[in-house]
C-alpha cells in the first residue's frame, strides 16, 4: 500500500517538475512546507538527480527549493499566528495534528527556545508542521525566516559538498 502510495506522488512530482523546472521544485516545496503532507524526500532528490544528468543547476534547484521552503512555511507560520492554538485544535486533524501535537511542540519550543524551529527543520517529518507552532508561539517573522533560510543553505552546503565528492570519486575509478 505504501509503496502504491509512494509511486503515484513520485509520478506527480516528476510530472510537475518535467512540465514547470525550477518553479515547480518551489511550488512542490511550498506545498510540503505549508503542512501538506508532500515528502521533500522525494522532491528534492529528484531535482538532485536531474542536476547530476545535468537538465537542472544546483544552485537553482537548491534555490528554488529554498524559495519554496519558506514561501510554504509562510503560509503555515501565518495560520498558526492568525489563527492560533484554537484554528489547530480545530481543524488540526486533517493535517494530523492535534492538542497532544501542540503540548509537544509547546515542551520543545519551551526547552530549546526559538532554536527548536532550526533544530525542528532538521527533523523528517517535523519540518514539514514547525512553521504552524512557531506561528502560534508568535516567534518573531525575522527570525523564523532566517532559520528556514539557514537550514537550506546547510542542505545546499551538503548537497554541494556531496556531488563534488560523488564526481571526484566517480573520476577516479
Amino acid at each position: 500500500m505504501t509503496e502504491k502510495i509512494l509511486a503515484i506522488l513520485f509520478v506527480f512530482i516528476k510530472s510537475v517538475i518535467a512540465a514547470t523546472g525550477y518553479g515547480g521544485i518551489a511550488i512542490l516545496m511550498a506545498i510540503e512546507s505549508a503542512c501538506i503532507p508532500l515528502p521533500s524526500e522525494l522532491i528534492m532528490p529528484f531535482a538532485g538527480y536531474l542536476v547530476y544528468e545535468g537538465q537542472m543547476n544546483l544552485f537553482w534547484a537548491a534555490t528554488a527549493g529554498a524559495i519554496g521552503c519558506n514561501l510554504g512555511s509562510l503560509v503555515a507560520y501565518e495560520i498558526g499566528c492568525y489563527g492560533g492554538r484554537p484554528l489547530v485544535e480545530r481543524y488540526g486533524r486533517w493535517i494530523m495534528m492535534g492538542r497532544r501535537e501542540l503540548d509537544w511542540a509547546d515542551r520543545f519550543f519551551a526547552r530549546w527556545g526559538y532554536l527548536a524551529v532550526f533544530l525542528g527543520r532538521l527533523l523528517p517529518v517535523i519540518r514539514t508542521f514547525i512553521a504552524l507552532p512557531a506561528g502560534v508561539s508568535r516567534m518573531p517573522r525575522g527570525r523564523f525566516h532566517l532559520y528556514t533560510v539557514l537550514v537550506a543553505g546547510v542542505a545546499w552546503f551538503v548537497w554541494s559538498h556531496w556531488k563534488g565528492r560523488l564526481g571526484a570519486e566517480s573520476r577516479m575509478a
